[in-house]
């Protein structure tokens, strides 16, 4: 759909798409889910985050169509790489600085766009000019930017901030929501990998947006982290009365003393795998990220045990602190046996991690307590549908 304002061309901009489109398929999905507004104020060529493309009608007399192709893929890449939304992640003072971001955006971009062969208009931006290696992502571009930097605007669903020349948000032709951009997104990685596999030929970075889109790299400690605080928070859910504080309504009842409510915090155990597979080096890290994240929780202190085990359990510790662990096997593995010994203790833990990489019996059933193996190393053997997993890089 397109809203045409002005003596805009449209017949080149469209042509223009067409021959983007054409000469890279895999992208013709996005580049057709772009709707055109014609616009004085806009510099060049700009895109809000509704897929929305404001396009300046001198830029498009002055630029001929096989520039004008390279730029609409440079406006969809911005979209398709969720520029906008990792830009909201930033620091709030890189935030507000939307021209540097640009230009650090621009440096992921046009590096590949170049380098397959596409034609982009004099003046652009490129990391071997600004004295930077190809093939990084803005974010690492960014704090190595010359200071002062500054180009044209390529608007809100670039940097994500709102911009004079942009439509509200509800208003004006069609747009794409967010969920609409979530499957267009997954739809072109698909078309990509397609693609690459008939002809074998895609540039780097398209192909490493590919991979991250259809099979992400998820961050490990929050996942770690929700996991284990979804399951204290269900553990500490179980309430129970106790007079050592008295009910806030007790003064109100004469000669009567009423319970209060208590939310105890759960009790932890840690079976770590000390197997002859599992490296020192990798356990010690993720070992003190569990500990961490137990912390960050609130549970520590006399409530984490730690019981280190191959086939058989060799230690168990009550800790503070990840350096009062001891850690002792090298044998097989049988996991069994610790987390079975972690639920035999005199104060049993409501939530049971294991560090392991994968290379052990599970119990044949669901054990009485909240269960989270964290896989570590990207071979490690998927442990039944039960328990609940989180993988661990190192």
């Amino acid at each position: 759909m397109t809203e045409s304002r002005g003596n805009l061309d449209m017949t080149k901009l469209l042509a223009a798409r067409y021959r983007a489109a054409s000469d890279r398929p895999y992208l013709a999905s996005a580049l057709y889910a772009l709707t055109v507004v014609a616009s004085r104020e806009v510099p060049t060529m700009g895109v809000d985050r509704h897929w929305r493309c404001y396009v300046s009608p001198a830029f498009v007399d002055a630029t001929p169509v096989e520039e004008l192709a390279g730029v609409w893929v440079h406006e969809a890449a911005h979209l398709l790489r969720d520029h906008h939304g990792r830009a909201d992640r930033l620091p709030a003072a890189d935030q507000r600085d939307r021209h540097r971001v640009n230009v650090a955006q621009d440096c992921e971009i046009n590096d590949d766009l170049l380098a397959d062969g596409l034609r982009l208009p004099a003046g652009r931006v490129e990391p071997r000019l600004l004295g930077l290696p190809d093939g990084q992502l803005f974010e690492a571009y960014l704090p190595h930017l010359p200071p002062g930097v500054r180009e044209c605007d390529c608007g809100s669903g670039a940097h994500g901030r709102p911009v004079p020349w942009e439509l509200p948000g509800s208003a004006g032709p069609a747009r794409l929501g967010e969920a609409e951009a979530r499957a267009l997104r997954r739809h072109t990685a698909e078309a990509m990998r397609a693609h690459q596999r008939a002809r074998g030929t895609l540039p780097a970075g398209w192909q490493r947006w590919a991979e991250e889109v259809l099979e992400p790299t998820v961050d490990w400690r929050q996942a770690l982290s929700g996991a284990v605080r979804e399951a204290a928070a269900w553990a500490g859910g179980a309430v129970d009365y106790t007079y050592r504080r008295p009910s806030r309504r007790t003064p109100a009842l004469r000669g009567v003393v009423l319970p209060s409510l208590r939310r105890p915090l759960p009790r932890v155990a840690v079976v770590v795998d000390t197997s002859g597979s599992m490296g020192d080096a990798e356990l010690a890290a993720a070992l003190g990220e569990v500990t961490g994240v137990l912390r960050e929780v609130g549970v520590r202190g006399n409530r984490v045990t730690v019981l280190a085990c191959d086939a058989d359990v060799h230690a168990v510790s009550r800790v503070t602190a990840t350096e009062q662990i001891t850690l002792g096997g090298g044998g097989g593995t049988d996991l069994r046996v610790g987390i079975t010994a972690a639920l035999a203790t005199r104060d049993r833990p409501a939530v049971v991690v294991v560090l392991t990489d994968g290379c052990t019996p599970w119990p044949d059933e669901i054990p009485s307590c909240r269960l989270i193996a964290a896989l570590i190393g990207p071979d490690a053997p998927q442990p039944p549908h039960w328990v609940e997993t989180v993988r661990v890089t190192t």
